[in-house]
Order: C-alpha cells, then sequence, then structure tokens
C-alpha cells in the first residue's frame, strides 16, 4: 500500500511562477531595500567603467559632442529595452515557483513532451552551456569591480597607483576569508549602502548634468542612429562596452525567488534606473565641458574633497556586488548537484532561517585563485573590460532563446507573437552579441575558456551517471521477486532498521545483494530508500515523502527535494511516523555502496578521456554520507566494482 502526507501527487515542474509572500507596507519596503544590495550590486557599479571604456577603452571613440550623445543615447535605450522590458516586465513572469535564472528556465522546459527529440538534444545543452558561463563571470566581476574602485585612489593622489593591486588583492582575499561566515548578519548592511551609494551617484550626475544640460536630448534615440551612421564599424565596436551597463541582467532574473518581482520592479523603477540614468548622464555632461576627463568621468564628477570618500564607498558597493556574484555561484553549484550536472560538493548550510544561503569551500577557493590571478595577470579594470561581458552576452542571447520555446511551448502563444517578441530582443542581444565577440583577442576568451570548461565537466559528469545507471541496473531483478526468495529461503533476521539507499526507484539496490550475500542477515526492518530531485526549486514538505508497504518488514521510501534544497535523509525517516512507517534513528544502519569507476575500451557512448574524467570526478565527489546529512557512525559502504 502506497502512502504519502496528503492525497496530492508529487508537484509538477509546468507551472508558472508562484511568488512568495512579497509584504506590504514595511515589509515590501525592506525586501525593496534588501534587492538594492543583493540583486543590484553588478549593474549599480557599472558606472564606475561603462562610459570610461567607451571613450578611453580599447575599442573608443573620441569624446566629441555627437559621439557623446550617441553613446548616452545607446545607453539609454540598453537600460530601457534590455532591463526594463526584457527582464523586468518579461522574463520575470517565467518563473519556476518562484525561483528564476537559465537553470530555472531550463527546468521548466526539461520535462515538457511538447518538445521533439532534436529540441532536447539542442536546448539542453545550450542552456546548460549559458549556466556554465556564469562561472567565468563569476570570477571576472569581483575582479573588475574591485579594481575600478581601487582605481579612484590615482585621480585623488596619483602618486599611489602603484598601490592599486596589492589593496585590490588584499580586499578580494578578506573577501573570500569571510564566506564561510555566511551572509546573515553582513546582508542585513548591502540594502542601507547600495541605497547610500545610488543616492551618491545620483548626486554626482545633478552636479555633472548642471554644467551642460542639453546632455538630456540623448533621450532621443536618433542620436543613438546618427552615432551608427557616422561611426560606421568603430560604432559596432563600441557596443561591447556600451553593453557594460546592462551586465547584472542575468543577476535580476536569477535572484528573483530571493524577493519576488514586485519588490524588485519597484527598486528598479523608482530608485536604481533614475540614480543610473542621472549618473551616465551626468558623465556625459562632463565630458562635453571637459573631454579630456575622459580617463575616469566617473571620479572627475566629484569634487578634491570627496575623492577619499568616494572611493570607500565604491569599494564597499563593489564588495557587495562581488558577495552577490559569488553567493551565486554557491547557489548554482547547488541546484547543478541536485539536478545531476555536478558531482557532489561538500556544503555547508550558513543560516537556519534562509534555505539559498549556502557556502562551498571548493568553488569560494577555486574563485578566489581564478580572480586573485586575473587582477595580478590583466593589471587594470581598462584591461578586465576586454574579458568582461563575452560570457553575459552570451548567456543573454540563450536566455531569449529558451524563453522562445517556453512561449511556444508552455504558454501555448501563437507562433508570430512568439517570434516576434523573441526577434526584437535577439536584434538587440545579437548585436551586442558580435560586439562582444570582438573581445576576444582582448581578454574575451577567458569567459568563454572557462564556460568550455565547466560545460564539459557537467556534461561528463551528467552522461557518466546515465551509463552508470545503465550498468548497475542492467541486472537488476524487481524487488518484489527478491522478496518471494526470501520468504522461500528466509535468511537469520537481527533487531533493528537497514536503510539501503538507492538511486532508482524500482527493482532491488544491488548494495543489498551484497550485504545479504557477505553478511548472511538481515535486519527485522528493511526500508529502500531512494532521493529523487524535482525540477522545482522547492517541494513542501506535504509532498516530500512516499511509503510503500511490503511484506517480510519491507517498505519503499522515495523522499522528493527541489533544487534549491539540502537533502537530510534521516529528517525525513521522521517523516514517515505519520505515514505507519516508525523509525528507531539511533537503532538504524544506513548501507551505501561505493562504486570504483574503471574505464574499459567498451563502448559506453563516451570516449575513453571523458570515462577517465568521470572516474576521476567520482573519486573526488564527497561521500553520500556528508551530502544527505547521514551520522557516519552508522554507514556501512559497501565497494563494488563497475566497469564502463
Amino acid at each position: 500500500m502506497s502512502k504519502t502526507n496528503d492525497d496530492k501527487s508529487p508537484p509538477s515542474s509546468e507551472s508558472l511562477t508562484v511568488p512568495r509572500a512579497e509584504g506590504r507596507g514595511r515589509q515590501f519596503l525592506t525586501l525593496s531595500l534588501t534587492a538594492l544590495g543583493v540583486v543590484y550590486g553588478d549593474i549599480g557599479t557599472s558606472p564606475l567603467y561603462a562610459l570610461r571604456e567607451c571613450f578611453h577603452g580599447t575599442h573608443s571613440v573620441t569624446p566629441s559632442p555627437a559621439n557623446v550623445l550617441g553613446i548616452l543615447s545607446l545607453v539609454f535605450w540598453a537600460l530601457t529595452l534590455v532591463i526594463s522590458i526584457k527582464y523586468l516586465l518579461f522574463l520575470m513572469r517565467a518563473g519556476n515557483r518562484g525561483e528564476g535564472g537559465i537553470l530555472a528556465l531550463l527546468a521548466l522546459l526539461t520535462p515538457l513532451s511538447l518538445l521533439s527529440p532534436v529540441q532536447r538534444r539542442y536546448l539542453l545543452p545550450l542552456g546548460l552551456f549559458g549556466a556554465a558561463l556564469l562561472y567565468g563571470d563569476g570570477a571576472i566581476t569581483p575582479a573588475i569591480s574591485v579594481l575600478s574602485a581601487v582605481e579612484g585612489l590615482k585621480v585623488a593622489a596619483p602618486a599611489l597607483e602603484g598601490f592599486v593591486v596589492p589593496v585590490t588583492i588584499l580586499i578580494l582575499i578578506l573577501l573570500f576569508l569571510i564566506q564561510r561566515r555566511g551572509t546573515t548578519v553582513v546582508g542585513t548592511l548591502f540594502g542601507p549602502v547600495m541605497a547610500i551609494w545610488f543616492s551618491t551617484i545620483a548626486m554626482l550626475g545633478i552636479g555633472g548634468i548642471l554644467k551642460a544640460p542639453e546632455v538630456f536630448f540623448a533621450v532621443n534615440p536618433l542620436h543613438g542612429a546618427r552615432f551608427f551612421m557616422e561611426n560606421g564599424q568603430f560604432a559596432f565596436r563600441t557596443l561591447g562596452s556600451v553593453f557594460l551597463v546592462v551586465t547584472g541582467g542575468e543577476a535580476l532574473y536569477a535572484d528573483m525567488g530571493h524577493f519576488g518581482p514586485r519588490p524588485i520592479r519597484w527598486a528598479w523603477f523608482t530608485f536604481v534606473l533614475p540614480a543610473l540614468l542621472l549618473n551616465y548622464f551626468g558623465q556625459g555632461a562632463l565630458l562635453l565641458v571637459r573631454p579630456g576627463e575622459s580617463t575616469e568621468p566617473f571620479f572627475h564628477l566629484a569634487p578634491g574633497w570627496a575623492l577619499y570618500p568616494l572611493v570607500i564607498l565604491a569599494t564597499l558597493a563593489t564588495v557587495i556586488a562581488s558577495q552577490a556574484v559569488i553567493s551565486g555561484a554557491f547557489s548554482l553549484t547547488r541546484q547543478a548537484m541536485q539536478l545531476g550536472y555536478s558531482p557532489r560538493f561538500r556544503l555547508v548550510q550558513t543560516s537556519s532561517e534562509e534555505i539559498g544561503q549556502v557556502y562551498i569551500p571548493t568553488v569560494n577557493w577555486g574563485l578566489m585563485l581564478i580572480t586573485l590571478a586575473l587582477v595580478v595577470g590583466f593589471g587594470s579594470s581598462a584591461s578586465l573590460a576586454g574579458a568582461y561581458g563575452v560570457a553575459v552576452t552570451t548567456t543573454m542571447v540563450i536566455t531569449t532563446i529558451l524563453a522562445f520555446f517556453l512561449m511556444v511551448k508552455h504558454w501555448h502563444w501563437q507562433a508570430t507573437a512568439a517570434c516576434t517578441l523573441a526577434g526584437l530582443f535577439l536584434s538587440i542581444d545579437i548585436p551586442f552579441f558580435g560586439a562582444n565577440l570582438l573581445k576576444i583577442a582582448h581578454g574575451g576568451w577567458f569567459p568563454l575558456v572557462a564556460g568550455i570548461a565547466v560545460f564539459t565537466l557537467m556534461a561528463t559528469w551528467r552522461r557518466g551517471r546515465a551509463v552508470l545507471s545503465q550498468r548497475l541496473q542492467g541486472g537488476k531483478e524487481p524487488l518484489e521477486e527478491f522478496i518471494d526468495k526470501l520468504t522461500a529461503a528466509p535468511p537469520h533476521r537481527v533487531p533493528g532498521t537497514a536503510v539501503f539507499m538507492t538511486g532508482s526507484p524500482t527493482g532491488t539496490p544491488p548494495v543489498l545483494h551484497h550485504h545479504l550475500a557477505h553478511n548472511q542477515v538481515l535486519h527485522e526492518q528493511v526500508i529502500i530508500l531512494t532521493v529523487l530531485t524535482e525540477e522545482v526549486p522547492r517541494v513542501p514538505a506535504s509532498d516530500r515523502v512516499t511509503v510503500t508497504a511490503m511484506p517480510l518488514g519491507f517498505a519503499r521510501v522515495i523522499v522528493r527535494y527541489g533544487f534549491m534544497q539540502s537533502p537530510n535523509v534521516p529528517v525525513a525517516l521522521r517523516q514517515c511516523d505519520p505515514l505507519g512507517l516508525s523509525v528507531a534513528l539511533e537503532h538504524t544502519t544506513y548501507y551505501l555502496a561505493r562504486e570504483t569507476i574503471i574505464s574499459t575500451p567498451q563502448q559506453s557512448g563516451m570516449m575513453r578521456w571523458q570515462e577517465k574524467l568521470f572516474s576521476f570526478m567520482s573519486r573526488n565527489s564527497v561521500t553520500a554520507t556528508s551530502f544527505y546529512n547521514i551520522p557516519a557512525e552508522q554507514v556501512v559502504e559497501l565497494g563494488q566494482q563497475v566497469e564502463i
């Protein structure tokens, strides 16, 4: 007899956005304020370097009045069309139980039978590659953000230029060292600090605009069109720098689950967007009056007495932006582990209240080493700007493609309407993508190499686990037949409970066969337990456990989690008690299989180098004991060699 905590079926991943309670009044304002720090840290620090790169970077143009108005026009319409319309008004409707981001979007598409095999064959790797690219962005963002802030020292005192890189390295090391403490305490400061930051850059912008109010003419899109007609290919090259103003777009979508769409939208339209536009237009006005200050137009907006406080505030803002990106890498890794795209890493829950706050040491130290290497290798934020943007614009194009299939297959839009909207977005994304490709020779190769490397690891792990599952299930007999054999020839039974972990919800686990063959005994109560990860962010406790009672004290238990949740087997077993399955946890032994992967010439669908890579990843994966929070002193591991 099968039982669950209620009569509901497991949650479907084919759900539209079900936002969390976004509150009213003071709670809503608190959420909106917090969103300033977590969601808008990346895009909020772009004024430090975006316009500078347009007029003083690798692919820059001279700061003539026509060029300044043209660039500002492109900035205005990029923020309007890409951030305001595409992400804030459209993509935030594409939520998977309230969660956003490219993996959540991919999870919405994955289970749909409407996708043809060809579409599934190409869309899933495409979405996975887009997610992999975000790791390269996770290393570049802290490097370029903190460097650009500390470089303000050169404006305040040119003699301090030699201290920029050492100070940046020190700040980044401290930032990565505090990650293990979590963001619960520090997070309460994020919103207020970013509120001060946005207020400050808005006031600086107003001061600049007062010097040349005609800068507001840039709102007219004709200035952007004229910029292209007069500069030709140089205008196209400059698009790669203009794109820097919208690099936080994917972060907006990915962080939707933390706050819900309304607070994020409210913070953007009432506070963030006006502050950004005022500052960009203020920098533009400064260049209209003093074009020679294109080296650091942001810091030149400030009076001399305010430079040192501004550098300190900018450094705090960039640390917050970096913190959000690093935390995002932790969350992305946990999603990848739960969805079967990554081996298990040691995961530390840093908050007892917020399940989204996790710390993964391996990812943290890896990002730190890469980030420090980028700072030392590139030496300046101007050099790093060549590497920045390639990963994000590629992910934006992939997100638009996935959104098109979501409109047609999930929302059942007419193909004409879906093509029109997706075509509009791609008409913006593709020129940005093409302009950023020109950066490959100037550092843009790094995020692509990083993305390809992470994608290769993810794809290899996914394929290897599928091959391994086929090998292990090849001779698996139905559990009912196994119990019938025990009825005919019962083994010796001992007191207590044995839990046999298996990845398959059907058949007899090989570890149970091995245990009975070697030990010749069985516990009085035998539980076959499978943990499944649904392609939804969270599975409510009422839908978590399914219990199927069987003869001879056997029971099959299936535990379901969302890809944003961390599994805990002992807690799940306690939830079986209301379903008629009582488990004495102190008298429970957990049996787990420990596979040793051996690469062989036989056909497995994988190349030999992939088999060896998968074997290496499997050997270094965190044990199931730690991953499932099972008490180590109650675990028995049985080894098994598997050829692939």
